[in-house]
This record gives C-alpha cells, sequence and structure tokens, in this order.
C-alpha cells in the first residue's frame, strides 16, 4: 500500500515543488494540498491520509491548531510540521498539537522522504534536519498530558468532540452539519451536551478548553 499524503502549505512554489518531488516516488501517493489550516482540516477529515506535511506559519487557521483538530479527528493521521524555525516554543507547540515530527524546510530531497518513510513505518528518526530534543520533549509532554485532563474532554463522545473540532475550526453550526450530513439540530444537541460536560456557558469557552487540552 502506497503512503497517502496531504500537503498543507501556504506558499505555492514550495507546496507544487514537494508535491513534484513526492509525486515522482512510486510508494507515495498525494491526496490533495491545502493552502491554509482550514482547508487542510477539511481534507484531512475527507481523505484520511496516512501523514500530513504541514506548515507552521499558515493563514486562516495556524498550523499547530490544524495539528490539534487532525489528531482529534482522523486518529490515524500523522502530521509532520514544517518550518524555517527551530526554535524550542514551536517545536513544543507541535508536540503539544500531536505532532509525530518536526522538518526544518532546508532539508535535501533524499532526507525529506527519509523522515517520511520513517515516520509512517513508526520508525525513529535522527536527522540533521529534525530539531535535536524532539523526542525527549515529545515524551515528557505526553507523560505531563497523561496526569491530567482540566478541561473534561474525555467524558465527551466521539461525535462531540468531533463537533466541536469542526466548532473550533470556526465553522457555523450548519456547515458542520452539512458537513457530517446530519441535522442543524443534532448538531446543536451535541454541543449543548458538550457544553455541559464541560461545565462552560458557551460556544467560545468550550473552544477555548478545546483548544487549550485538546
Amino acid at each position: 500500500m502506497p503512503i497517502t499524503i496531504l500537503i498543507a502549505e501556504d506558499q505555492r512554489l514550495f507546496r507544487q515543488s514537494l508535491r513534484m518531488l513526492l509525486e515522482h516516488e512510486p510508494d507515495i501517493v498525494v491526496v490533495g494540498d491545502a493552502m491554509d489550516g482550514r482547508q487542510a482540516f477539511d481534507l484531512a477529515v475527507a481523505e484520511k491520509p496516512d501523514i500530513v506535511l504541514m506548515d507552521v506559519d499558515m493563514p486562516r487557521l495556524d498550523g499547530i491548531t490544524a495539528t490539534r483538530l487532525i489528531r482529534s479527528c482522523v486518529a490515524d493521521c500523522r502530521v509532520l510540521m514544517l518550518s524555517v524555525h527551530d526554535d524550542d516554543a514551536r517545536i513544543v507547540a507541535a508536540v503539544q498539537a500531536g505532532a509525530s515530527g518536526y522538518i526544518l524546510k532546508d532539508a535535501d530531497h533524499e532526507e525529506f522522504l527519509r523522515i517520511i518513510r520513517a515516520t509512517f513505518q513508526n520508525k525513529p528518526v535522527h536527522s540533521a534536519y529534525m530539531p535535536d530534543g524532539f523526542a525527549k520533549k515529545a515524551v515528557a509532554l505526553a507523560g505531563q498530558q497523561g496526569e491530567t485532563d482540566s478541561g473534561g474532554l474525555s467524558l465527551l463522545t466521539d461525535r462531540e468532540r468531533e463537533i466541536l473540532a469542526c466548532a473550533a475550526a470556526g465553522r457555523s453550526n450548519k456547515e458542520i452539519a452539512d458537513q457530517l450530513c446530519v441535522s442543524l439540530d443534532t448538531v446543536k444537541t451535541h454541543l449543548h451536551h458538550a457544553y455541559q460536560k464541560l461545565k462552560v456557558n458557551g460556544r467560545v469557552e468550550a473552544v477555548l478548553v478545546y483548544l487549550g487540552n485538546g
């Protein structure tokens, strides 16, 4: 089975170049490309790719938030963050959002492909283009997150989490209903139940809890 990949990158030239590189590989299939974070989320939910290559700095919905939403709704999808920056704050944010790795954009073609294939195979990645300490930070943060669930998100059903993720992505109730093929009343009911479980007063507070703890 080929590795299915979604590219999320707002710089057209880099996005097109990356797509050409990947489509040249016999074991890789590019299922789509997105120019902003919201489009990336939409395509990830629709296509369910094995890996999303996600730029950190994206319009409409930033890459970190889009990654968090994708990981919440498409459990088997791995996300590799792309950036020209290697500062700790961005790396930690990527780990907290659920990213599997963080690739610097100056990686050469061979190294880029090696990281993608290793990630797909769940193999550890040692690369000059993967910032030092990523794995260590990931393990530490995973441990911290496993100890607490301050937002009560564990009480939500899968459907409630899915609808809340869509709300966090900026969708209206009607847009959520259309995407999930359910009635508008169903969306409202699930959101109401989510608010009660999260002990919040409405949509904005629920989204803040979701983004802070999802």
